[in-house]
This record gives structure tokens, C-alpha cells and sequence, in this order.
């Protein structure tokens, strides 16, 4: 991994040698990237095709292994597992595509160019600075989980079936906490926000970003509307607070301790990963 920049370094200088055109001037260094609206375009289409691709080759993987399609089409919890496995592979294989396209064809370092400067605190020590997002983040989690109490919705939602049984409920939450926010985090606040804030204005930047976070994840939350506004209102917290920082390590703090609230619940309510199913 490349070291950290400072968010305050000058993008265009670094971009001139590789003959990709900076943004305007009057945008600050974290919105000046060499990628656009057709990159972002090519990359949902990698994730739609990637997706279908590597659950077709998953399929016949899980076929070897004595899971024949029949099996898997009844059993949620082969379903939830084969879910998970494909979302992982799929994260990994969208990482690693945007590591060669920002290094290859950009020619530029990644972790830097993505978006993953140096959180700057000012005055304020970086230690305490790292905790306020983190407390932040657990904060901000509770008041979710209360809100989405007060919209319960009267239908199973898709995400529950996760919560049926202890092996899927396990990687699901390790995948929340350790990939989902490093993923999320560089995909949405690192790639689409700098080309929604350029073109759109910092605010409507802020609310599409968060806007499409929220809708990429209602297939879990379906009709659970209550839900999925309020995960559209985390995605825009998310995006703003990543703007304000013009980092993406502060909103990755603020997502990870998010998440980590959310196992810390379920651990409590399944009682330590015993009691199943979970849920309605």
C-alpha cells in the first residue's frame, strides 16, 4: 500500500506527466481526478456482468463440492452462504479492478488517488480525532437502529434470511466490519463522489452519492421502505462527512464503528451466536 498523502496535495501537479487533464481549478485537490462519468459507467457494468459471471461459476463449484442446484434453491442457508461468498469474490475482483485501472491506465499511486489521504485534525490530536469518528460512528448507528424500530416493517425483509443460521450470520457480520466498509468506502466516497461533486455541486454531489448507496442496497431491504430511507440518509452522512474531511479515511472510521455497533447487537440478541433463527 502506497503511504498516505496529504489531503492538501496539489492533484493536478501530480496528474500532468500522464497527460490525464486535472479538473478545474476552482475544485479542490480531492475532487480532481482523472476518471469520469464513462468510468463510472464501466464499473457498474463490471459489477452487474462480474456478479452473474461469478455466480454462475459458483454454481458449479458448489455443485463439486455435493450441493446440487435443486439443494440450493431450498436450502436458505446454502443460499445465504453462496450470497456471501459471491459478494466477497465480487468486492475483491471490483478492488483489484480499479487498482490496475488507477495504476495502469492512470499511472497514478492508488490508495492516494482513490481518495485515502491523511486525515488532517488541525489543533486537534489525531488520536482523538480518530476516536471522535469512531464513537461517532456507534452514535450515529444507535440512533439508526432506534429510528428503524419506529418503522418496523410488516413483511420479512431479504436480509433476514442471513439470520437463520449461525455460519451465515458469522460471515455476514465479518464481512460488514472488516471488507464492506474498506469497499463501500473507496467504490463510493473514493470513485463516484469526486465525479457526482464536479458535476453536480459539493451538496447535490453529497445527496447522489448517498442517494445511490442506499438504493444499491435496497434489494436487502425490500419492503422495508422505512429502512431503505434511512440507509439513503447513512449513505449522505457518510458522503458529507467525507466531504467536509476531503478524506475517505474519515468516512471508512465513521462506517466501520457503523457496522461494528451492529454486531455488537446481534451478538447480544443472538446471545453470543446461540440462539437461531434471528428475526422474525
Amino acid at each position: 500500500m502506497e503511504p498516505l498523502g496529504s489531503a492538501t496535495t496539489d492533484a493536478s501537479a501530480t496528474l500532468a506527466p500522464y497527460d490525464s487533464p486535472p479538473a478545474p481549478p476552482e475544485f479542490p485537490p480531492d475532487l480532481q481526478v482523472p476518471w469520469g462519468w464513462s468510468d463510472v459507467l464501466i464499473l457498474a457494468i463490471v459489477y452487474f456482468l462480474g456478479g452473474i459471471v461469478l455466480a454462475m461459476f459458483l454454481a458449479k463449484g458448489f455443485g463439486i463440492a455435493g450441493v446440487s442446484p435443486s439443494q440450493l434453491h431450498k436450502s436458505v442457508s446454502e443460499q445465504s452462504f453462496f450470497a456471501i461468498v459471491v459478494e466477497v469474490l465480487l468486492d475483491v475482483a471490483l478492488l483489484t479492478y480499479l487498482t490496475f485501472q488507477v495504476r495502469l491506465h492512470f499511472g497514478l499511486p492508488f490508495w492516494r488517488t482513490i481518495g485515502w489521504r491523511r486525515l488532517e485534525t488541525g489543533t486537534t490530536p489525531r488520536g482523538l480525532a480518530y476516536l471522535g469518528l469512531l464513537g461517532g460512528g456507534f452514535l450515529f448507528s444507535l440512533m439508526i437502529q432506534l429510528s428503524s424500530a419506529a418503522f418496523a416493517p410488516k413483511t420479512r425483509l431479504p436480509i433476514e434470511n442471513f439470520f437463520q443460521d449461525r455460519r451465515s450470520a458469522i460471515l455476514l457480520m465479518l464481512m460488514a466490519v472488516i471488507v464492506a466498509p474498506v469497499i463501500e468506502e473507496t467504490i463510493f466516497r473514493g470513485y463516484l463522489y469526486p465525479v457526482a461533486a464536479r458535476s453536480f455541486g459539493v451538496t447535490w454531489g453529497v445527496i447522489v452519492t448517498g442517494t445511490i448507496f442506499g438504493l444499491l442496497h435496497a434489494a436487502q431491504l425490500w419492503g422495508g421502505w422505512g429502512q431503505i430511507g434511512l440507509l439513503i440518509l447513512v449513505g449522505i452522512v457518510f458522503t458529507a462527512v467525507r466531504a467536509s474531511t476531503r478524506t475517505v479515511v474519515a468516512s471508512y472510521l465513521l462506517h466501520v464503528s457503523y457496522n461494528s455497533f451492529i454486531f455488537l447487537a446481534f451478538v447480544v440478541s443472538s446471545h453470543g451466536f446461540r440462539n437461531f433463527p434471528v428475526g422474525r
